[in-house]
């Protein structure tokens, strides 16, 4: 059709918002690109395909309508295209600005895989929703008809949140626990401003505050009460704590006073952007400013690391990682962003242990080198002798992943059942742990993962518990 506002891939070039310069956002904790304006957004969705088998949804985990909002933004249907992204998902600004769009949607885009440059999906959906909050569209959650039955959801993340509203329109009354004080787990904690900032997690839990969803923060299952205690008070219980556990690193010196765990420094770092007093970033012991930083790993926690480092006024900030570029699990984009900032990424370097005795002042380096392919596929690092130099350092902070804490231990419930890697055990069909009537959802179960999988497994696992439940109402009924 001569009108048809698509396939306009070859003659608009892909165009991502714009960043602000380097040295200026290095200055601040504010995301380093704005949004679209319309007249942007709606000429990158018009770049689409509109693929027979539209890959970039085949790719999302939560399977998004991405080209029917894409055409919809491109007609100028913006309020249409809201509604249709927000169908498959409770957070689609959220996973808008922190998917790893390179690895999903737009890494297999076609147009992509022509040479053009993707569309600009992550992009889009962010301008989509943003602009959804700022007219007024997101509507407030309503819950459904009682029920008369209750949830208790262990972990106010992303696979929890998503689990209490989608339950909460069900009908239930929805209680959450969390550990923190604030609620949104790694979202309002672990991720830091630039990429997410704060208010766009806010708001999204007031208002399932304001659905009737009952937040109980600074609760700990253990300490508070016992798993078995909150199996008494609700029909069903939703575990949904991800994995805080940090991996650790066997090498000589790794106690010394300036080696630091990463969720340790970036939680320190978001408090201090909500006004918090945070002791430990207050007397230098969780501050970068004037320090010469080592970052240790390769994932999205590690980018996260040195990029707070350099806001914070780092003297200098390497990151090692024992693979290469290549081989690297973060995000390219953000790697790319991390060196536009002034960090030094050395590759193919592992610490052999840390110098300075009680307080750290260097690392040891050995430098690796790549062997056969592992599990993973990716070659794995081995070392490569008598090649060893040394890196000053005043803070060095630890990233390299994390697991699960012994949840059986601290929830007071040995039945509670774990895989090997100390992830929950659940029923593949029901996502059912071992213990009748609590599930378990996220990173628990997968293990270290993204946040758009743990939105998909709330999503995933409250459809689970509503069977469940209404499967229980029902057997009551029948010997009533």
């Amino acid at each position: 059709m001569a009108n048809d506002p698509m396939l306009k891939f070859v003659e608009a070039g892909q165009a991502f918002p714009a960043k602000r310069a380097a040295e200026l956002r290095a200055e601040d904790f504010r995301e380093i690109a704005d949004r679209y304006a319309i007249e942007k957004a709606e000429e990158q969705s018009s770049r689409c395909s509109q693929c027979g088998v539209p890959y970039c949804s085949v790719h999302c985990p939560l399977h998004n309508h991405i080209p029917d909002w894409l055409r919809l933004t491109a007609e100028g249907r913006l309020r249409e295209a809201y509604e249709l992204s927000n169908s498959t998902s409770t957070m689609p600004e959220i996973c808008g600005r922190i998917c790893p769009q390179d690895r999903l949607c737009e890494g297999n885009c076609v147009i992509e895989f022509s040479g053009h440059g993707a569309v600009t999906i992550g992009s889009v959906e962010k301008f989509i929703t943003d602009t959804a909050w700022e007219e007024g569209w997101v509507e407030p959650l309503v819950a459904g008809a009682p029920r008369g039955q209750s949830v208790g959801v262990i972990g106010a993340g992303p696979a929890g949140l998503s689990a209490a509203e989608y339950l909460r329109v069900a009908g239930y009354d929805v209680h959450v626990y969390d550990r923190h004080d604030r609620a949104g787990g790694l979202l309002t904690y672990g991720i830091p401003g630039f990429k997410l900032e704060k208010p766009v997690v806010m708001r999204r839990v007031e208002r399932l505050e304001a659905g009737g969803i009952v937040f109980h923060l600074g609760f700990e299952i253990g300490r508070d009460a016992t798993l078995d205690e909150l199996r008494a008070r609700h029909d069903s219980l939703l575990i949904a704590t991800g994995v805080y556990k940090p991996r650790a690193i066997k090498a000589k010196g790794v106690d010394a006073e300036g080696v630091v765990e990463a969720l340790d420094y970036l939680i320190a770092s978001n408090r201090k952007g909500f006004g918090d007093t945070v002791p430990a970033f207050d007397d230098g012991t969780l501050d970068a400013q004037g320090k010469h930083v080592v970052v240790i790993g390769g994932g999205d926690t590690a980018m996260d690391c040195v990029r707070t480092a350099v806001r914070q006024g780092a003297a200098s900030v390497k990151c090692l990682y024992r693979r290469d570029r290549a081989n690297m699990p973060g995000s390219q984009r953000e790697v790319a962003n991390a060196e536009e900032e002034g960090v030094e990424f050395v590759w193919l370097s592992a610490p052999e242990g840390f110098e300075g005795g009680k307080t750290v002042s260097g690392v040891k380096v050995g430098k690796m080198r790549l062997g056969a392919p592992d599990a993973s596929g990716r070659r794995a690092p081995e070392p490569d002798p008598g090649n060893s130099y040394g890196v000053p350092a005043d803070l060095v902070i630890k990233a390299l992943g994390f697991d699960p804490e012994e949840l059986p231990r601290l929830f007071g419930a040995p039945e509670l059942g774990v895989t090997r890697w100390g992830t929950l055990r659940t029923d593949g069909k029901t996502m059912m742990t071992s213990m009748d009537g609590v599930f378990a959802a996220g990173d628990i179960v997968r293990g270290a993962s993204l946040v758009v999988w743990a939105i998909r497994d709330g999503r995933d696992v409250a459809a689970h518990m509503h069977a469940w439940m209404r499967a229980r109402a029902a057997q009551s009924a029948r010997a009533a």
